[in-house]
């Protein structure tokens, strides 16, 4: 496992060839949501250094960025990643990044591909990396049919178990369980000479994967993991069980063993509810004490 600091400077990029970048670890809406008047939130709202963008990694390396998922926030997740490659001065920059790797049609995993489209960057050609189901809803409905048809983006159909290899990776695509409206979900394993690492920032419970996770893990030095609610009372009016997500501290039972091991768990995708958010609560030092931690915006993980 290797863990590298956020570089500062061009150079030092070069330096250390491909690694995932993490760019947000927050559910789908955010810190602040949308519509919350709680104390985390309006914390945010007063204090920049207390929000959070929503989940998603960009792999980098010599060759290029290419990101997974698109998120909301990808306007400014692109300026997370600038220092990577050179880009366009005094203009539009149409390909600020080299790809995109999708998990699944939730609002937070790829409504920002609209930011390729006409009426902001009108990129040339952005290669999409999905499932054939997902692949399917993007091509079959507006507006992402439009990114289809104006050549912004170029749709690459990656189904579960296949894998394609960027920055000297080879990635491996998974069939993940979770709510499936629109797409299917998956998650990534992505193979470096140095160090293998998983993405899965969305899944039912544990109890409903056909397969028991740890065979997933087989190999991995890293797990990025749904973390998106510590506890069941943490939406008043909404069961999180309807929602369909592991509890953060079912996923610590199960994976106690593997931590033990060796394998690093950080957990990411966290709702504006869950008190791992704040960096001093007892929650998060309970989970950090125990050997298991929060995904931070600007980590690095070598590969």
């Amino acid at each position: 496992m290797l863990v590298i600091a956020c570089p500062s400077t061009p150079a030092q990029v070069r330096e250390h060839g491909a690694r995932l970048r993490v760019l947000g670890i927050a559910q789908d809406g955010g810190v602040p949501h949308a519509g919350c008047s709680c104390d985390r939130c309006e914390r945010a709202k007063q204090d920049p250094s207390h929000r959070a963008h929503v989940a998603s990694l960009a792999l980098v390396c010599d060759e290029g960025v290419y990101l997974i998922d698109a998120t909301p926030d990808l306007r400014e997740q692109l300026e997370l990643v600038a220092d990577v490659r050179e880009a366009a001065t005094g203009r539009v920059d149409r390909t600020p990044i080299d790809g995109v790797l999708l998990t699944h049609a939730h609002v937070g995993h790829y409504l920002g591909l609209a930011q390729l489209g006409f009426e902001v960057i009108h990129a040339e050609g952005t290669p999409v990396w999905a499932s054939p189901r997902m692949a399917a809803f993007l091509r079959d409905n507006g507006p992402w049919s439009q990114l289809v048809a104006n050549r912004e983006i170029d749709l690459r159909e990656l189904p579960a178990g296949d894998t394609v290899t960027l920055c000297g990776v080879a990635i491996r695509s998974f069939a993940v369980p979770h709510r499936d409206e629109y797409s299917d979900t998956v998650g990534y394993r992505f193979e470096g000479p140095r160090a293998t690492v998983v993405y899965l920032p969305d899944t039912e419970p544990w109890a409903r994967w056909p397969t028991p996770l740890e065979d997933a893990l087989l190999g991995v030095d890293t797990l990025l993991v749904d973390g998106t609610f510590f506890s069941a009372d943490e939406l008043p009016g909404r069961a999180p069980s309807s929602i369909g997500h592991p509890l953060v501290e079912d996923t610590m039972d199960r994976l106690a063993p593997r931590v033990e091991a060796g394998l690093r768990v950080l957990f990411i995708h966290l709702n504006h509810s869950n008190p791992l958010l704040d960096r001093t609560s007892a929650p998060r030092r309970a989970v950090e004490a125990q050997g298991f931690a929060v995904a931070h915006e600007g980590l690095e993980l070598g590969l």
